[in-house]
């Protein structure tokens, strides 16, 4: 269970270290990376989905034999970014930073996996 508990809040935080400063930051990711966001609904909606996904993190990294169910779900929401980012960058669509963020997605969704198995 310490494997699952380091795993988990270990990813609880980097995720909300990572997305919560967004939330100031859609002038300057339009300038960035042009254009500007014309939906900011979804911007600002899929950095609180991702924030409240990082809060469950740090819930199951409190009680892994409680929350072990969603471990499952939450291997499924870091490949959810994960894989679209690897496919997106091999057509040509997506630059280096996005990817890399996406590989960290593919690690921890790999650690989860491991977390689930290693606490049955």
């Amino acid at each position: 269970m310490i494997f699952a508990k380091r795993v988990f809040l270990a990813a609880g935080i980097y995720g909300l270290v990572v997305l919560l400063p967004q939330y100031f930051l859609e002038t300057q990711i339009g300038l960035n990376d042009p254009p500007p966001i014309t939906h900011p609904e979804n911007f600002y909606g899929f950095i609180g989905t991702a924030a409240a996904w990082q809060v469950a993190f740090l819930i199951v990294a409190g009680d892994p034999r409680r929350y072990r169910p969603i471990m499952l779900a939450g291997v499924l929401e870091k490949l959810a970014f994960g894989v679209p980012a690897v496919i997106l960058f091999a057509q040509g669509r997506l630059a280096a930073l996005p990817l890399g963020f996406g590989i960290i997605d593919l690690v921890l969704g790999v650690l989860f996996a491991l977390a689930f198995l290693r606490s049955a």
